[in-house]
């Protein structure tokens, strides 16, 4: 699964790091960012596997922005 995050419209409440840790967390700039492990390319592109989909996917529907994405 891909993960995209908006990082310029992230309001950093950090729902995303408190609903699903092993893949988001506030970067030092105090914005969504993927993990180093699952990232690719740029702090807001990463990659999962099929074993952390429910969790991405919980962190998606819980921001109140909107500014993940998944495919």
């Amino acid at each position: 699964m891909n993960i995209s995050i908006d990082r310029a419209n992230c309001i950093s409440c950090g729902s995303c790091e408190e609903t699903c840790p092993e893949v988001f967390k506030l970067d030092e700039d105090t914005f969504s960012s993927i993990v180093p492990k699952y990232r690719k390319g740029d702090l807001g592109k990463g990659e999962v596997g099929d074993d952390l989909k429910s969790c991405v996917e919980s962190a998606r529907d819980a921001c109140p922005v909107s500014v993940i994405s998944t495919d």
